[in-house]
């Protein structure tokens, strides 16, 4: 196919959308320590669930191939992305940045001319901080803005392309992220790294304090017997305001909000702030309501309707209707989880089906975060505050 050699590091929703938007057009390598996902890549099979990779994998003339072997991957790319997790350490009070590490040490070890872009999510100051440690000039940071279960949809349609560097390399690497993308006159953003990092931290904040908000409103009127939607409605057609990102749930959960917002918060040490510790405690407060009027229904079973952030997703983890688990189980509550991605039996403690039927037979309150029409015959046993069926 020609192109550029590109080596992608971690092959989870940024990882593996990004592999597939640059294999159209250049030779990518994804680098991953799990070698079934590996083998399932090369089989051409997605071990994610988004439905534009599955296509893009199955049906697209790709030259990507998928290895477990950091030499293989990168000794010969022009571009290394470091796409590897990195989950918030609350002891540390900081973003656990060991995988982004050790994969910037192999390829400055295996590889002498690549220029190796970041697109996990990184604390604000870590990429000058990490050039300066290892005497490099060699490392950028590009953050993403994907949603699990659309990423390849959101590099090929992005609302921006943001890369903490103005130099040449900086914008060979935003050409490459454009070549691939179906989007036209992409709004394109060059940065130092540190306003880079800082840009994706403080947009997934603003989102999360966007989801506290009509959380708060939503608290407001359920304990007023007011209707939540007619007010959320009212608010959203301010043209300032807008009607969009404002369905009441559980909380803000999935990979990214908690994780950043706490970060944001450690990055304020010194600085006067109010509002990014406001969001956080929002967040914590909600789950502590939602939980208090699940107990005052009294059940004796909770069912819980799937553990996943929203619709089209395989992922839990940081999930807000765990939150709501936690605090009524604690209250001796017998909670039954019906997850069908899981192939787990138990969760924490509680026992998880597969069975729909049985699941809605065996509890006389059901918890859903986000509901479905295959709840629709069990509507007055439901627990939510999803007014519109929207993520």
């Amino acid at each position: 196919m020609g192109g550029l050699k590109i080596a992608v590091a971690g092959i989870g929703y940024v990882g593996l959308s990004n592999a597939v938007l640059l294999a159209q057009h250049n030779q990518v390598w994804a680098l991953d320590i799990d070698s079934q996902r590996v083998d399932d890549i090369n089989r051409r099979r997605c071990p994610l669930t988004d439905p534009e990779l599955e296509t893009y994998l199955a049906t697209h003339d790709l030259d990507l191939t998928a290895t477990t072997d950091p030499e293989t991957a990168l000794a010969e790319a022009d571009y290394v992305i470091i796409a590897t997790p990195t989950n918030y350490d609350p002891v540390a009070n900081f973003f656990d940045t060991s995988t982004v590490e050790s994969v910037v040490n192999d390829a400055l070890r295996l590889n002498s001319k690549a220029t190796l872009v970041i697109k996990s999510t990184v604390p604000v100051g870590f990429t000058e901080d990490l050039n300066a440690r290892l005497g490099s000039d060699r490392v950028i940071f590009s953050p993403e803005f994907l949603r699990e279960g659309r990423a390849l949809y959101d590099n090929l349609y992005p609302s921006r392309i943001v890369v903490g560097e103005d130099s040449d390399r900086a914008h060979r690497f935003a050409a490459l992220l454009t070549d691939g993308a179906e989007a036209e006159d992409i709004p394109t953003l060059f940065t130092r790294s540190t306003e880079a990092e800082a840009i994706k931290l403080f947009a997934n904040t603003y989102l999360a304090m966007r989801v506290a908000f009509f959380n708060e409103l939503d608290s407001y009127a359920l304990s007023r017997g007011l209707t939540s939607h007619q007010i959320i409605e009212g608010v959203g057609l301010d043209p300032r305001i807008g009607t969009h990102y404002n369905n009441p749930s559980f909380g803000y959960g999935g990979y990214c909000l908690p994780k950043d917002t706490k970060q944001l918060l450690a990055n304020y040490t010194d600085i006067p702030q109010n509002l990014v510790r406001a969001v956080v405690d929002a967040n914590r407060t909600r789950k502590d309501f939602i939980a208090e009027r699940i107990l005052q229904r009294e059940p004796k079973r909770v069912g819980i309707y799937r553990l996943v952030m929203k619709a089209g997703s395989d992922n839990y983890r940081h999930s807000s209707v765990q939150g709501i688990m936690k605090r009524i189980k604690a209250k001796g509550i017998e909670v039954l989880v019906y997850e069908p991605t899981m192939e787990e039996t138990q969760f924490y403690g509680s026992r998880v089906t597969h069975d729909l039927a049985a699941f809605k037979a065996d509890c006389d309150l059901i918890v859903a975060n986000r509901l479905s029409p295959e709840l629709d015959d069990v509507a007055d046993r439901i627990f939510t505050r999803d007014l519109s069926g929207l993520d």
